[in-house]
């Protein structure tokens, strides 16, 4: 099975190589303490990718399953581990996960990944299925009010020294085509979704969860000393790049 994200498995995997990106030093200490991994847990980690979460979920002793629709992220997940920890890893689309028991999972994760899924109402409705009454689903998104692919973008007021977030459109869904490689003359292409927040709110309800959480993360980042530096600096901090959801089945 081809996928837009298995044509740049190797930039992906070398992007997460790094120590400083948004994953490791925003998006994985929160989840681990969400999360919070145990050796009596069982963890879905839902489009997995090359498997970055699965791994320290594992580290921590939890039996973890990462599920992910690129063959070929799965083989780098497949051969890659986190202080030696093992977890199992699939194949398979986001919604059809029937080699998972119904009832057997005590909470599933996709990070970054339900605004590339289409079949959002089905994938709710699997992890539904797979999950255990009282199991959470945690979910974390590139912030759905904030970071709309091309409606939104910064603007800079040199008069007040302000950095602003102009939103040209949010409660329209739209499926947008992204360049995964901006600039370059042959650029692999991905599909995002963009859905307000009542949207993900409403088919939560009808899958059967109850939100429980909600939360909103910033940067990490500094800007260099510069004219712009201490606008950007508070922008990055008023203004979240992440959103994470976790919903309880009922």
């Amino acid at each position: 099975m081809t996928t837009s994200w298995g044509g740049v498995a190797d930039w992906y995997d070398e992007l997460l190589a790094d120590d400083d990106t948004y994953q490791a030093k925003v998006i994985l200490p929160n989840l681990m303490r969400i999360v919070a991994p145990t050796s009596s847990m069982t963890v879905l980690d839902l489009a997995c990718g090359q498997g970055f979460f699965s791994h320290h979920f594992a580290s921590l002793g939890a039996f973890v399953t990462g599920v992910d629709i690129s063959k070929e992220l799965i083989k780098k997940a497949q051969t890659s581990s986190h202080n030696g920890a093992s977890a199992t890893f699939h194949v398979a689309p986001s919604h059809e996960l029937g080699f998972l028991p119904k009832g057997s999972v005590d909470k599933v994760v996709i990070v970054l990944a339900l605004q590339n899924i289409e079949k959002m109402k089905e994938t709710f409705e699997e992890c539904k299925r797979v999950l255990k009454p009282g199991g959470s689903l945690i979910f974390v998104l590139n912030h759905p009010t904030f970071r709309i692919p091309k409606r939104s973008s910064w603007g800079y007021d040199e008069a007040v020294n302000i950095q602003y977030r102009r939103i040209d459109g949010y409660l329209s869904e739209a499926k947008i085509e992204i360049d995964m490689h901006p600039g370059k003359k042959y650029s692999e292409k991905t599909i995002s979704f963009h859905r307000p927040l009542q949207v993900y709110f409403k088919h939560l309800s009808k899958a059967g969860f109850a939100v429980t959480r909600l939360e909103e993360w910033d940067s990490h980042k500094k800007s260099q000393k510069g004219k712009r530096s201490d606008a950007e600096d508070t922008s990055r901090k008023e203004i979240p790049l992440f959103l994470c959801i976790e919903a309880i089945s009922l």
